[in-house]
Protein backbone atom coordinates (compact mmCIF):
# COMPACT_ATOMS: atom_id res chain seq x y z
CA UNK A 1 0.00 0.00 0.00
CA UNK A 2 1.39 3.39 -1.01
CA UNK A 3 1.07 6.14 1.61
CA UNK A 4 2.15 9.75 1.83
CA UNK A 5 3.55 10.14 5.36
CA UNK A 6 4.33 13.36 7.21
CA UNK A 7 7.02 12.80 9.84
CA UNK A 8 8.13 15.46 12.32
CA UNK A 9 11.57 15.01 13.91
CA UNK A 10 15.01 16.58 14.02
CA UNK A 11 17.81 15.98 11.54
CA UNK A 12 20.95 14.72 13.26
CA UNK A 13 23.46 14.76 10.42
CA UNK A 14 25.71 12.12 12.02
CA UNK A 15 24.24 9.37 14.14
CA UNK A 16 21.54 6.98 12.95
CA UNK A 17 18.44 8.45 14.58
CA UNK A 18 15.41 10.65 13.99
CA UNK A 19 14.90 11.64 10.33
CA UNK A 20 18.03 9.88 9.06
CA UNK A 21 16.35 6.68 10.26
CA UNK A 22 12.71 7.47 9.44
CA UNK A 23 13.34 8.52 5.83
CA UNK A 24 15.13 5.38 4.60
CA UNK A 25 13.00 2.91 6.58
CA UNK A 26 9.66 4.34 5.51
CA UNK A 27 10.87 4.84 1.95
CA UNK A 28 12.16 1.26 1.74
CA UNK A 29 8.62 0.17 2.64
CA UNK A 30 7.46 1.98 -0.52
CA UNK A 31 5.95 5.04 1.08
CA UNK A 32 6.36 8.67 0.10
CA UNK A 33 7.93 10.46 3.06
CA UNK A 34 7.55 14.20 3.60
CA UNK A 35 9.48 15.75 6.47
CA UNK A 36 8.85 18.63 8.83
CA UNK A 37 12.28 19.12 10.46
CA UNK A 38 12.28 20.50 13.99
CA UNK A 39 16.03 21.14 14.30
CA UNK A 40 19.29 20.61 12.45
CA UNK A 41 22.16 19.11 14.47
CA UNK A 42 25.71 18.42 13.36
CA UNK A 43 25.54 15.09 15.25
CA UNK A 44 23.19 13.57 17.78
CA UNK A 45 23.73 14.59 21.38
CA UNK A 46 25.00 11.35 22.94
CA UNK A 47 28.75 10.88 23.01
CA UNK A 48 29.69 13.68 20.62
CA UNK A 49 31.26 16.88 21.94
CA UNK A 50 30.59 20.45 20.82
CA UNK A 51 27.73 19.53 18.49
CA UNK A 52 25.85 22.37 16.80
CA UNK A 53 22.08 22.80 16.79
CA UNK A 54 19.86 25.07 14.70
CA UNK A 55 16.37 25.31 16.24
CA UNK A 56 13.74 25.35 13.48
CA UNK A 57 10.68 25.97 15.66
CA UNK A 58 9.89 29.32 14.04
CA UNK A 59 10.31 27.86 10.55
CA UNK A 60 7.96 24.94 11.24
CA UNK A 61 4.80 27.08 11.24
CA UNK A 62 5.85 28.75 7.98
CA UNK A 63 6.29 25.32 6.38
CA UNK A 64 2.90 24.17 7.69
CA UNK A 65 1.17 27.28 6.35
CA UNK A 66 2.79 26.89 2.95
CA UNK A 67 1.59 23.30 2.70
CA UNK A 68 -1.94 24.44 3.59
CA UNK A 69 -1.77 26.97 0.75
CA UNK A 70 -0.66 24.20 -1.61
CA UNK A 71 -3.46 21.87 -0.37
CA UNK A 72 -0.98 19.08 0.36
CA UNK A 73 -2.65 16.25 2.27
CA UNK A 74 -1.20 13.23 4.07
CA UNK A 75 -2.33 9.68 4.77
CA UNK A 76 -0.40 9.43 8.02
CA UNK A 77 1.38 11.47 10.69
CA UNK A 78 4.37 10.12 12.60
CA UNK A 79 6.08 12.25 15.24
CA UNK A 80 9.35 11.52 17.01
CA UNK A 81 11.60 13.67 19.20
CA UNK A 82 10.31 17.24 19.55
CA UNK A 83 12.69 19.55 21.35
CA UNK A 84 10.40 22.08 23.04
CA UNK A 85 6.80 23.11 23.73
CA UNK A 86 6.61 25.15 20.52
CA UNK A 87 7.52 22.15 18.40
CA UNK A 88 4.80 20.06 20.05
CA UNK A 89 2.29 22.84 19.31
CA UNK A 90 3.52 22.93 15.71
CA UNK A 91 2.91 19.18 15.43
CA UNK A 92 -0.68 19.70 16.60
CA UNK A 93 -1.10 22.45 13.98
CA UNK A 94 -0.39 19.94 11.20
CA UNK A 95 -3.76 18.22 11.77
CA UNK A 96 -5.50 20.22 9.00
CA UNK A 97 -2.94 18.73 6.59
CA UNK A 98 -4.18 15.21 7.27
CA UNK A 99 -6.85 13.36 5.33
CA UNK A 100 -9.98 12.47 7.27
CA UNK A 101 -8.93 8.83 7.73
CA UNK A 102 -5.23 9.56 8.32
CA UNK A 103 -3.43 7.40 10.87
CA UNK A 104 -1.58 9.33 13.60
CA UNK A 105 1.30 7.56 15.38
CA UNK A 106 3.03 9.39 18.22
CA UNK A 107 6.36 8.42 19.76
CA UNK A 108 6.55 10.56 22.94
CA UNK A 109 10.35 10.59 22.89
CA UNK A 110 11.15 12.50 26.07
CA UNK A 111 12.65 10.19 28.70
CA UNK A 112 14.51 6.98 29.49
CA UNK A 113 16.05 5.13 32.45
CA UNK A 114 13.64 6.84 34.87
CA UNK A 115 14.42 10.48 33.99
CA UNK A 116 13.34 13.11 31.49
CA UNK A 117 15.82 14.20 28.85
CA UNK A 118 17.68 17.33 30.07
CA UNK A 119 15.71 19.83 27.95
CA UNK A 120 12.31 18.81 29.36
CA UNK A 121 10.20 19.49 32.45
CA UNK A 122 6.69 18.78 33.75
CA UNK A 123 5.14 21.42 31.47
CA UNK A 124 6.60 19.60 28.46
CA UNK A 125 5.10 16.33 29.68
CA UNK A 126 1.65 17.96 29.67
CA UNK A 127 2.21 19.21 26.11
CA UNK A 128 3.24 15.77 24.90
CA UNK A 129 0.24 14.25 26.67
CA UNK A 130 -2.00 16.57 24.64
CA UNK A 131 -0.32 15.39 21.42
CA UNK A 132 -0.60 11.72 22.44
CA UNK A 133 -4.34 12.11 23.01
CA UNK A 134 -4.67 13.06 19.35
CA UNK A 135 -2.79 9.94 18.26
CA UNK A 136 -4.34 6.67 17.11
CA UNK A 137 -1.29 4.77 18.39
CA UNK A 138 1.32 5.83 20.96
CA UNK A 139 4.73 4.19 21.41
CA UNK A 140 6.06 5.06 24.89
CA UNK A 141 8.85 3.28 26.71
CA UNK A 142 8.39 2.45 30.39
CA UNK A 143 9.83 5.76 31.61
CA UNK A 144 7.69 7.82 29.25
CA UNK A 145 4.59 5.89 30.29
CA UNK A 146 5.41 6.68 33.93
CA UNK A 147 5.67 10.41 33.24
CA UNK A 148 2.47 10.38 31.17
CA UNK A 149 0.55 8.70 34.00
CA UNK A 150 2.30 10.09 37.08
CA UNK A 151 3.47 6.60 38.05
CA UNK A 152 6.64 6.07 40.08
CA UNK A 153 9.34 4.53 37.89
CA UNK A 154 10.66 1.07 38.79
CA UNK A 155 13.77 -0.37 37.16
CA UNK A 156 12.51 -3.92 37.72
CA UNK A 157 9.08 -4.73 36.35
CA UNK A 158 6.55 -7.42 37.12
CA UNK A 159 3.21 -8.19 35.50
CA UNK A 160 1.18 -6.26 38.08
CA UNK A 161 3.28 -3.13 37.55
CA UNK A 162 2.96 -3.33 33.75
CA UNK A 163 -0.79 -4.03 33.86
CA UNK A 164 -1.32 -1.06 36.18
CA UNK A 165 0.75 1.18 33.89
CA UNK A 166 -1.16 0.10 30.79
CA UNK A 167 -4.54 0.60 32.43
CA UNK A 168 -3.49 4.04 33.66
CA UNK A 169 -2.55 4.98 30.09
CA UNK A 170 -5.91 3.77 28.79
CA UNK A 171 -7.80 5.61 31.56
CA UNK A 172 -6.23 8.89 30.45
CA UNK A 173 -7.77 8.33 27.02
CA UNK A 174 -4.96 7.00 24.86
CA UNK A 175 -6.37 4.71 22.18
CA UNK A 176 -3.90 2.03 21.07
CA UNK A 177 -0.72 1.57 23.07
CA UNK A 178 2.58 -0.18 22.41
CA UNK A 179 4.65 -0.14 25.60
CA UNK A 180 8.33 -0.77 24.93
CA UNK A 181 11.16 -2.08 27.08
CA UNK A 182 9.55 -4.17 29.82
CA UNK A 183 12.10 -6.21 31.79
CA UNK A 184 10.02 -9.09 33.15
CA UNK A 185 12.75 -11.73 32.83
CA UNK A 186 16.53 -11.37 32.82
CA UNK A 187 17.21 -12.42 29.23
CA UNK A 188 14.11 -11.14 27.38
CA UNK A 189 12.68 -7.76 26.50
CA UNK A 190 8.92 -7.39 26.14
CA UNK A 191 6.71 -5.03 24.18
CA UNK A 192 3.12 -4.89 25.46
CA UNK A 193 0.24 -4.17 23.10
CA UNK A 194 -3.03 -2.73 24.38
CA UNK A 195 -5.87 -2.54 21.89
CA UNK A 196 -9.09 -4.33 22.83
CA UNK A 197 -7.04 -6.76 24.94
CA UNK A 198 -3.50 -6.78 26.35
CA UNK A 199 -0.93 -9.01 24.67
CA UNK A 200 2.84 -8.94 24.42
CA UNK A 201 5.72 -9.92 22.20
CA UNK A 202 9.18 -10.68 23.57
CA UNK A 203 12.58 -11.39 22.11
CA UNK A 204 16.20 -11.80 23.15
CA UNK A 205 17.60 -8.97 25.26
CA UNK A 206 20.93 -7.44 24.20
CA UNK A 207 22.70 -5.91 27.18
CA UNK A 208 24.64 -3.32 25.20
CA UNK A 209 22.85 0.02 24.67
CA UNK A 210 22.89 1.78 21.30
CA UNK A 211 21.63 5.26 20.44
CA UNK A 212 18.69 5.53 18.01
CA UNK A 213 17.13 2.09 18.51
CA UNK A 214 13.89 3.71 19.66
CA UNK A 215 13.71 5.54 16.33
CA UNK A 216 14.48 2.34 14.42
CA UNK A 217 11.69 0.56 16.30
CA UNK A 218 9.18 3.37 15.80
CA UNK A 219 9.94 3.85 12.10
CA UNK A 220 9.76 0.14 11.28
CA UNK A 221 6.56 -0.12 13.34
CA UNK A 222 4.98 2.72 11.34
CA UNK A 223 6.03 1.10 8.07
CA UNK A 224 4.44 -2.24 8.98
CA UNK A 225 1.34 -0.78 10.64
CA UNK A 226 0.46 1.32 7.60
CA UNK A 227 0.71 -1.86 5.53
CA UNK A 228 -1.20 -4.25 7.81
CA UNK A 229 -3.20 -2.21 10.36
CA UNK A 230 -2.27 -5.02 12.78
CA UNK A 231 -0.87 -3.81 16.09
CA UNK A 232 0.65 -7.13 17.20
CA UNK A 233 2.25 -8.00 13.84
CA UNK A 234 3.66 -4.49 13.53
CA UNK A 235 5.13 -4.66 17.04
CA UNK A 236 6.66 -8.09 16.34
CA UNK A 237 8.15 -6.88 13.06
CA UNK A 238 9.59 -3.72 14.63
CA UNK A 239 11.06 -5.64 17.57
CA UNK A 240 12.70 -8.21 15.29
CA UNK A 241 13.91 -5.54 12.86
CA UNK A 242 15.53 -3.55 15.67
CA UNK A 243 17.11 -6.66 17.19
CA UNK A 244 18.61 -7.63 13.83
CA UNK A 245 19.98 -4.11 13.35
CA UNK A 246 21.65 -4.31 16.76
CA UNK A 247 23.18 -7.70 15.96
CA UNK A 248 24.51 -6.34 12.67
CA UNK A 249 26.41 -3.73 14.71
CA UNK A 250 27.77 -5.73 17.64
CA UNK A 251 30.97 -6.85 15.90
CA UNK A 252 32.05 -3.27 15.06
CA UNK A 253 33.39 -1.47 18.18
CA UNK A 254 33.92 1.73 16.20
CA UNK A 255 30.23 1.97 15.35
CA UNK A 256 29.10 3.11 18.82
CA UNK A 257 26.80 5.95 17.74
CA UNK A 258 23.92 3.98 16.19
CA UNK A 259 22.92 0.67 14.63
CA UNK A 260 23.45 -0.57 11.08
CA UNK A 261 19.77 -0.70 10.19
CA UNK A 262 20.64 -0.23 6.51
CA UNK A 263 21.64 -3.91 6.36
CA UNK A 264 18.05 -4.83 7.28
CA UNK A 265 16.11 -2.66 4.84
CA UNK A 266 15.38 -5.57 2.50
CA UNK A 267 13.10 -6.99 5.23
CA UNK A 268 10.65 -4.16 4.54
CA UNK A 269 10.00 -5.47 1.03
CA UNK A 270 9.81 -9.20 1.65
CA UNK A 271 6.78 -10.70 -0.01
CA UNK A 272 5.93 -7.55 -1.95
Amino acid sequence: MYNKILTIQDISCVGQCSLTVALPILSAARNEVVILPSALLSTHTMGFKNFTCLDLTNEMEKIINHRKEEHIKFDALYTGYLGNDGQVEAAIKTLPLLKDNAIKIIDPAMADFGVLYPAFDSDYVEKIKKLCLIGDVILPNITEACFLTGTKYQEKHDENYIMSLLKSLRNIGFKKIVLKGANITNNKIRMYIYDKDITYYEHEKIEKTFHGTGDVFASSFVAKYLETNDLYESTKFAGDFTLKAIKETLDDPNHWYGVKFEKCLSLLNEGK
